[in-house]
C-alpha cells in the first residue's frame, strides 16, 4: 500500500506517468482528504486524478489523529497535506510514501517510514520495461521542468536511465 501527497500526485499526473505507475501497482493506493482537495482545486490534473478517485483505483481516507498532525507540522516544519499523508501512512499501516517534499523525506526518515519519489516511480517505470529509454528520458525533462530537483538529481536518474552507474 502507498500513500502519495499533493505534489508527487500532480508531478506524476503532469508527465504523464500516473496512469502508468497505477494500471502497475499491485496493492492500494491512497490519499488523505486534504491531498485530494490540493490536487482537485483545478489544475489541469484535476479531472485525470478525480477519474482515478471516482473509479476506486484511488482511494480518499481521513487521517484521524490531529494531536500528532499538529506535532509532524510543527516539528518537521511541514504542511497539512504532507502531515496527512503520514499520519494516514501510519494508520493504515502503509508500506511506502510517495513524497517530493524534502521535510516531509526527513520526516519519513526519522520515523522509519519507505518513501518514494517521482524520479525513482520513473526509474522503476524504465527498469521494469514498462516505458523504453526515449520515453524515460522525456519524462525526466518533464519532471525537471515542473518539479525543484536539484541538477545532481536529474544527472544521477539521467546516468541510471542511460544505462551509467
Amino acid at each position: 500500500m502507498i500513500v502519495f501527497d499533493s505534489s508527487t500526485l500532480i508531478l506524476l499526473a503532469k508527465t504523464e506517468i500516473l496512469e502508468l505507475f497505477i494500471s502497475n501497482y499491485p496493492s492500494r493506493i491512497l490519499i488523505p482528504e486534504k491531498v485530494r482537495s490540493e490536487v482537485t482545486a483545478g489544475g489541469e490534473e484535476s479531472p485525470l486524478v478525480m477519474r482515478f478517485i471516482e473509479a476506486k483505483k484511488i482511494e480518499v481516507l481521513k487521517a484521524r489523529n490531529d494531536r500528532s498532525k499538529r506535532k509532524l507540522m510543527q516539528d518537521f516544519n511541514i504542511d497539512i497535506g504532507e502531515a496527512e499523508t503520514l499520519i494516514l501512512a501510519l494508520e493504515e499501516g502503509a508500506s511506502l510514501i510517495a513524497t517530493y517534499d524534502r521535510n516531509a523525506i526527513r520526516a519519513c526518515k526519522m520515523l522509519r517510514l519507505n518513501f518514494v519519489t517521482a524520479i525513482a516511480i520513473l526509474i522503476r517505470a524504465f527498469e521494469r520495461g514498462l516505458i523504453d529509454k526515449d520515453e524515460a528520458l522525456l519524462k525526466l525533462q518533464k519532471l525537471q521542468s515542473f518539479g525543484r530537483y536539484s541538477r545532481a538529481i536529474i544527472d544521477d536518474a539521467r546516468k541510471k536511465i542511460e544505462g551509467g552507474v
